[in-house]
């Protein structure tokens, strides 16, 4: 962090990623909140010694270099109470993270407060979670809610969530067609298992799906085996939470709002197997199949549609059943959307290097695995990637919505450099960027170049453009920033800026 830095960080005012404090009577109390929000959300920089004047429109004005009487103590305050699991039950800094910075003769500390990883999270000050827990909300600290503390609380947990036993539920809950369905698959697969001679409660509880606690004697179903076997009405009265939703818009005429739906209507017993086994095919339906032969077989599983399906698996074990959400899947001529309940555990952009899976639902990731769905830890997202990428296709978003509580993946299947209309009707790539900013404020480089699939060293030429242009602006740390779109630039873009 050099003076420079510290300049073009101010010019941007406080945001999400940045927080400024006067400090000049010491280590100030407020800094403890935004600690917490920083390593909850994104991470950030807090710059100590800096008065603002929230009455000034002008953001080169707006701040003013006042500097700190006594950084040394201020640091060694800061650093005790870092170490005091009284004050904050984590200490997630290091020494490179705290730095003092002299300019025009004043003395500030710039302190980098890294994002905390999920089995860290939450970050919360003064002994108690439900208190002292915050989140970062583009300039402000705010208390996080409960449902929001359970969910970091659950995501901690290292063997998922799913494992949880529902007391009271029993095979009577199991839907049996489901299960005699999923067993066929199962052995269908692995005809010489021994797991095809056992009953279904003893397959279930060999898959997690049933299970006895050793210590009080009580056995039942496990959250996953209720969910992905269970009949409707049980996972509503348990889960009443929870919607799983299909609706293609595809292929529309006249006056129809979607060409087909799948929803809680009495046709169907509403557990996640059968979601996935009937949303699937009408997913893949219109998917392109080349003719191949594998030996004397036509091989019509393409890379695109295990990619399809590796999709619609990651939004079932991903997702977070435990808060009020919508499982959903929607289908368009030129996309499909998968949305799911419950927020990133990993950074977006680890998730698109692959290497690493954090299911939050690791039986039912099990489950769908042993029949075939789902790949190898890690390498499920790149499968997507590369499939799409072989088609030409527009990279896949991952969009976290943090105000939904909710995750969306979109599978783009057209080229927008190949198709005149579309390109017309959304403008050039710098339009792209725009709308990808839009969409998910603090995007990087390396996040843009993954949605829009051109080189960094375009991205970064359009960038500029962009920036001089006064259409998007830089915030935050060089580490921990990210593009911004310029107030009142919202309303032109959705109107095909350009």
């Amino acid at each position: 962090m050099t003076p420079t830095n510290i300049q073009t960080l101010l010019s941007h005012g406080e945001h999400q990623t940045l927080e400024v404090k006067e400090a000049q009577g010491g280590l100030p109390n407020s800094i403890w909140a935004t600690y917490s929000a920083f390593a909850n959300t994104n991470g950030g920089t807090i710059l100590l010694g800096i008065q603002e004047n929230r009455n000034e429109n002008d953001l080169h004005k707006r701040f003013t270099i006042i500097g700190v009487n006594n950084a040394d103590k201020i640091l060694n305050d800061l650093w005790n109470l870092l170490n005091d699991s009284d004050k904050v039950n984590v200490n997630l800094l290091s020494e490179n993270d705290c730095q003092i910075i002299n300019i025009d003769g004043k003395t500030i500390i710039s302190i980098q407060v890294p994002r905390a990883d999920y089995l860290t999270r939450p970050i919360y000050i003064n002994g108690n979670p439900f208190k002292g827990t915050y989140k970062r909300n583009h300039e402000g600290d705010y208390h996080c809610s409960e449902q929001e503390i359970r969910m970091m609380l659950r995501d901690a947990n290292i063997l998922g969530n799913d494992n949880l036993l529902l007391e009271y539920y029993t095979m009577d809950d199991i839907d049996l067609p489901t299960l005699d369905k999923y067993r066929n698959r199962f052995n269908s697969r692995y005809p010489e298992h021994i797991f095809n001679n056992l009953s279904h409660q003893e397959f279930l509880q060999q898959l997690g799906g049933y299970t006895i606690d050793r210590k009080t004697g009580t056995e039942g179903l496990t959250m996953a085996g209720l969910l992905m076997f269970g009949k409707g009405l049980p996972i509503r009265e348990r889960f009443n939470n929870l919607r799983m939703d299909y609706i293609d818009y595809s292929n529309i005429f006249g006056e129809q709002r979607y060409s087909d739906r799948l929803t809680y209507d009495g046709t169907w017993e509403n557990n996640l197997f059968n979601f996935m086994t009937i949303v699937l095919p009408r997913l893949l339906s219109d998917l392109p199949r080349p003719f191949k032969m594998d030996g004397v077989e036509r091989d019509d599983d393409t890379p695109q549609h295990k990619a399809v399906r590796e999709a619609m698996t990651n939004a079932i074990i991903h997702a977070d059943f435990m808060i009020e959400g919508i499982l959903k899947v929607e289908k368009y001529n030129n996309k499909l959307v998968f949305t799911n309940p419950g927020l990133l555990k990993l950074p977006v952009d680890q998730i698109y290097a692959g290497g690493e899976s954090k299911a939050r639902n690791q039986i039912i990731q099990n489950m769908f695995r042993m029949i075939g769905f789902g790949e190898n830890i890690g390498s499920g997202f790149p499968l997507i990637l590369s499939a799409w990428n072989e088609k030409h296709w527009l990279r896949p978003e991952l969009i976290e919505q943090p105000e939904l509580l909710q995750v969306k993946l979109i599978l783009h299947k057209e080229n927008l450099d190949n198709d005149p209309a579309k390109f017309s009707k959304t403008g050039d790539k710098r339009t792209m960027i725009l709308q990808a900013i839009a969409e998910n404020p603090g995007m990087r480089v390396s996040a843009l170049q993954h949605i829009i699939n051109i080189p960094s060293k375009t991205i970064e030429r359009h960038i500029k453009q962009l920036k001089d242009a006064h259409l998007i602006e830089y915030r935050g740390a060089s580490k921990t920033g990210g593009y911004y779109l310029i107030e009142g630039v919202n309303e032109g873009v959705n109107e095909g800026v350009n």
